[in-house]
């Protein structure tokens, strides 16, 4: 998965935000409150968005409105799963990420992994309760 890119970053998190679909309009005039931009630029990378799967198009009445596919934690999700890819080491990579964290952060992954129920098991066991496969 690709970083998005500067105005794609920006105009993901207000969609994501906003958490509805809007116009290039809309985007534009808020993006606008802060720094120039041209509509025909805004137009441009939600269409590229479009066209790279981030964002579903449709109509109200003339224009496109634009919203999300994924959210934005699956974004968030990918782009850890892609730096992890990048080690061969993964086991040490995980341990310095989780060094590195908040101990709020150790708690939700904490929670995370426990809330996880193993394939193809129905008992609702979660990893690491002492079940042996």
């Amino acid at each position: 998965m690709r970083r998005l890119g500067e105005l794609e970053a920006e105009i993901m998190d207000r969609l994501w935000q906003w958490e509805h679909a809007a116009t290039v309009r809309e985007l534009v005039d808020d993006i606008n409150r802060t720094r120039p931009l041209a509509y025909t630029t805004v137009l441009t990378v939600a269409d590229v968005l479009y066209r790279k799967g981030w964002l579903r198009r449709g109509k109200s009445g003339r224009a496109w409105t634009y919203e999300p596919v994924r959210s934005r934690e699956d974004y968030t999700a990918g782009l850890m799963r892609e730096a992890l890819g990048c080690t061969t080491d993964r086991p040490a990579a995980l341990m310095r990420f989780v060094e590195h964290m908040s101990p709020e952060d150790v708690g939700s992954l904490d929670a995370a992994l426990r809330s996880l129920v193993r394939p193809g098991r129905d008992d609702g066991a979660a990893p690491g309760d002492g079940v042996r496969e």
